[in-house]
């Protein structure tokens, strides 16, 4: 049986990475800070866990290495956005986002580095559209997913050695808590949340691209119609993408 490590595994995305991954006959270990309603099973084992709290972390994954010491993948999925201008952003607020979207996932990969050496498996960071481009109202989101990105790009080439694969996925607007009143006065909000997105995909829609993305070992992974468009226009032609995103969101 094949073994995954998913945070951020009880949101609307990361059940449905998990569930299809049981479906495909993964043994999945969710860490998520709330796990309340999710049921423990042979195939799934979800374990209470503050990415951001570094003890709680690595006690996480003391558990699972001592029950799996080699791990086929690892799906960085944890995070939170942040939509606020950026003159209205405290230096505290922008480093919080920070710890959950980038820092979190730093120790996770360096806890289960070898890990995943060891099954010549997989990690799977889940960025965003703000991780390859602009993004109106979210220079602290996008600048955590980029930093994000450059990690794991980075990363790739030194676990090439190892017959480790490093991907990433890059959805556009997933739907995963639409119309819930959640954003705090910093302006973060749990994924998909945000109402001024277009072109919203299901979670499981969008789980379904990113294991794909997996299946065929892409680099990269643009999730949905949206984020395909903004990948290559914002490559070809970025100051077109600008004015496109400023027109569609920026209003």
């Amino acid at each position: 049986m094949k073994t995954a490590v998913l945070s951020g595994a009880c949101g609307g995305l990361g059940r449905a990475l998990m569930q299809q991954l049981v479906d495909r006959g993964f043994r999945v270990y969710l860490l998520d800070i709330d796990i309340s309603g999710t049921e423990q099973t042979d195939q799934q084992i979800p374990i209470q866990c503050d990415i951001t709290d570094k003890a709680a972390l690595d006690a996480a994954a003391s558990r699972i290495l001592s029950d799996s010491p080699a791990i086929d993948l690892v799906i960085y999925n944890a995070g939170i956005t942040q939509i606020l201008p950026f003159e209205e952003i405290s230096e505290e607020s922008h480093r919080r986002v920070f710890e959950i979207n980038y820092f979190g996932a730093a120790r996770m990969a360096s806890l289960f580095l070898k890990a995943v050496r060891a099954a010549r498996g997989t990690h799977l960071a889940i960025s965003s559209v703000a991780g390859f481009a602009p993004l109106y109202h979210r220079t602290t989101y996008a600048a955590s997913k980029h930093a994000l990105e450059g990690l794991f790009k980075s990363l790739r080439s030194e676990e090439k050695t190892h017959d480790v694969k490093v991907l990433i996925a890059s959805p556009s607007f997933v739907a995963t808590n639409l119309g819930k009143a959640e954003r705090q006065p910093d302006g973060t909000a749990r994924p998909g949340s945000a109402n001024d997105g277009t072109d919203y995909m299901s979670p499981d829609a969008a789980a379904r691209a990113i294991l794909k993305g997996y299946d065929k070992a892409r680099p990269m992974t643009p999730v949905g119609r949206i984020a395909k468009l903004a990948w290559r226009i914002n490559r070809f032609a970025p100051g077109l993408y600008q004015r496109l995103m400023e027109r569609q969101i920026g209003g």
